[in-house]
């Protein structure tokens, strides 16, 4: 097993700027929030806090998105890979984006335990790529990625039938998410075991039937 890869003072600051932006600054996006054209949405407040706390859940796993790649690429060895996890976490910056912007439009907030999914989805990338290295730190993401897809598409399913709004934004992240698999999968993802992705698929119900109330 390769010794412990420890951070530089620089990838430190970094991990530290972004849980910071994650969790205590609105976040900002660099494309315009999906729209479905000419369908407009006109929800009932039954429908709305419904449709909140569907976002909520959708709102902590782009903070876990955030923490999950910002700490696999804190300690990867691969230059190359570094940027790599660099690029989705700004892609998934959008998603969180996104997110917020449609929780505040249905009057909602996120989750209360915020600091806490970070803190857990940071030390799970970490760990992953400390103790697996860098392909079966793709791996965790290809498993990670596909159980959000899988998620997002219930989602599809269980909002309004007219929350148009939502459903774009939805939409669209299940489109990114199954991408960043396959980009994975081509950086050369090894298949994880299938008691983790039990473990994976497990703490994933405990993170969302918690968010979605809390």
């Amino acid at each position: 097993m390769p010794l412990p890869i420890l951070p530089s003072v620089d990838q430190l600051c970094r991990a530290a700027d972004s849980a910071l932006r994650t969790l205590f600054t609105p976040p900002r996006a660099s494309q315009s929030c999906p729209t479905l054209a000419e369908q407009v949405t006109d929800l009932s407040q039954a429908e709305k806090t419904a449709a909140g706390a569907l976002m909520r859940v959708n709102h902590v796993g782009e903070v876990c998105a955030q923490a999950l790649y910002t700490a696999q690429a804190m300690v990867t060895r691969s230059p190359t890979l570094r940027q790599h996890f660099l690029h989705a976490a700004a892609e998934e910056s959008d998603h969180l984006a996104w997110t917020k912007q449609r929780l505040d439009a249905l009057g909602d907030r996120p989750s209360l335990l915020n600091p806490l999914w970070y803190a857990g989805a940071f030390a799970l990338g970490a760990v992953a790529g400390q103790v697996g290295g860098d392909r079966w730190s793709l791996g965790f993401v290809v498993e990670t990625e596909n159980q959000v897809a899988a998620h997002l598409q219930s989602h599809l399913e269980r909002l309004p039938a007219n929350d148009h709004a939502s459903k774009a934004i939805v939409a669209q992240m299940k489109s990114d998410e199954e991408q960043h698999a396959q980009q994975a999968r081509q950086a050369g993802a090894l298949e994880l075991p299938a008691p983790v992705k039990t473990l994976m698929t497990l703490a994933a119900k405990v993170m969302t039937t918690v968010a979605h109330r809390v």
